[in-house]
């Protein structure tokens, strides 16, 4: 028996029908800035990628050869490895990390710090000179400002403190102002990057990545597929590593063991999320999203005051 068919073996045949059917809802609800929504829009997508990154970088004439999705990274043995969400390479042999962070926890400069020096170890071999080393561009793609300076790009380069010049070693960080709206390329963007209805986009390639993965039957095989896989390993090992901040973003931190109540509390934190995420639409009654959650009315009252707060 193969791993799939062994972690879905866990479930009944009536259980996996009425996760598949939640699943589906929860697809409407997906967006580009949902992590593990944004690696199936990227996947095998060097078009979108290359379209996204000219913005994110400001580079009309980017020409990406190379797109990975969920490249894993780990070079030194007893070092921590990073997956990256979507990893990849100019004409120039530029490297592009772009990471989705919907917590700012998950944003703080030392983790951006991390994923460039990374990077660097994977792009440098042995006995190759330092100046090998090619350029690096880690994007974070917040959803939230990150700075509180209402800025749609925050560029973030090292400097010559002495001399006021660029130190020009190479390495880029850019945060991407996921709450930036406007009528430039990058708020439309990211206007983009937060809706889940492909109709209402203003970019055709990333209406047309996202239509196929919502509407095209491969494409949605292609999410449920991940969304069932993530939840039998969660089930199977006991665990459910990450934490659930989107639908299917994350996987929930530390070790839950199998216990029955860990696997309620899981459930009852997607259902939170699964509320914020309609409370930010705007358009829906709060009995409307307590009944579609599952959860008591008062309950929803309460996240909707506490989010106005």
């Amino acid at each position: 028996m193969n791993d799939r068919k062994q972690r879905m073996s866990v479930f009944t045949k009536e259980q996996r029908e009425r996760e598949h059917q939640k699943d589906l809802e929860r697809l409407r609800l997906l967006r580009p800035m949902d992590d593990d929504f944004m690696r199936c829009l990227f996947k095998d997508n060097i078009p979108l990628a290359e379209f996204v990154l000219r913005i994110f970088v400001e580079k009309p004439d980017l020409v990406i050869v190379k797109c990975q999705t969920q490249k894993d990274m780990k070079r030194l043995a007893g070092a921590r490895s990073i997956c990256l969400d979507a990893y990849g390479e100019d004409s120039e042999n530029k490297k592009y990390d772009m990471e989705v962070q919907r917590a700012d926890k998950g944003s703080e400069p030392q983790r951006a710090r991390y994923h460039s020096s990374v990077m660097d170890v994977e792009n440098l071999d042995a006995r190759q000179d330092f100046k090998a080393l090619p350029e690096t561009y880690t994007i974070f793609v917040t959803e939230r400002d990150f700075f509180g300076e209402g800025k749609p790009i925050y560029h973030i380069e090292r400097i010559n403190l002495d001399t006021g010049k660029p130190f020009n070693d190479g390495e880029h960080i850019v945060y991407i102002n996921g709450e930036y709206r406007g009528d430039s390329d990058i708020g439309k963007l990211m206007h983009d990057f937060n809706c889940s209805n492909p109709d209402h986009m203003n970019f055709k390639v990333m209406a047309d990545a996202a239509r196929y993965l919502k509407e095209n039957p491969k494409g949605v095989g292609q999410v449920c597929k991940l969304l069932e896989d993530m939840r039998a390993e969660s089930w199977l090992e006991g665990k459910i590593e990450g934490k659930m901040e989107g639908i299917i973003e994350g996987k929930k931190e530390g070790i839950v063991e199998g216990k029955k109540e860990g696997i309620i509390e899981g459930a009852n934190e997607e259902k939170r999320n699964t509320v914020l995420r309609m409370l930010s639409s705007g358009s829906l009654s709060l009995e409307s999203i307590a009944e579609f959650a599952g959860l008591p009315l008062d309950e929803v009252k309460k996240l909707s005051e506490n989010r106005t707060a």
